[in-house]
């Protein structure tokens, strides 16, 4: 399973882009695709169009809620990296994608990179 994060939905809308391929590779090889609620909360804040919106919505297998098992595993890596407000979303989008043990796609791996020594895989 693939949890895209929000740049990746949002670069899924750019006919060509790089996320695009890796998107059509990822259906190719039979992979379920799915977000956060945090990053469809993001990319829901546009802008985008109802065409857009239903044509990304159709790529993912589900959005996974934000609930009290995501929480608990967000805040457990904001301690264990350390309590970084600035990173405090990422906490959030990575710690849904490792309980659900989900690759993690995104274009900023840099922000993600404290997370990968606490179990995180990045797509």
């Amino acid at each position: 399973m693939i949890c895209l994060d929000t740049n990746y939905l949002i670069r899924s809308l750019v006919q060509g882009s790089h996320e695009v391929g890796e998107i059509l590779a990822w259906v190719d090889q039979g992979q379920l695709l799915t977000t956060s609620a945090i990053c469809w909360y993001e990319f829901l804040g546009g802008p985008v169009s109802s065409n857009q919106t239903e044509g990304v919505r159709s790529l993912l297998h589900q959005i996974i809620p934000f609930t009290e098992n995501e929480s608990a595993e967000a805040a457990r890596l904001f301690h264990l990296i350390g309590r970084s407000r600035k990173l405090r979303v990422d906490c959030m989008i990575a710690g849904t994608a490792l309980l659900h043990e989900a690759h993690l796609a995104t274009a900023n791996r840099k922000d993600f990179t404290p997370f990968l020594t606490h179990g995180l895989k990045l797509a």
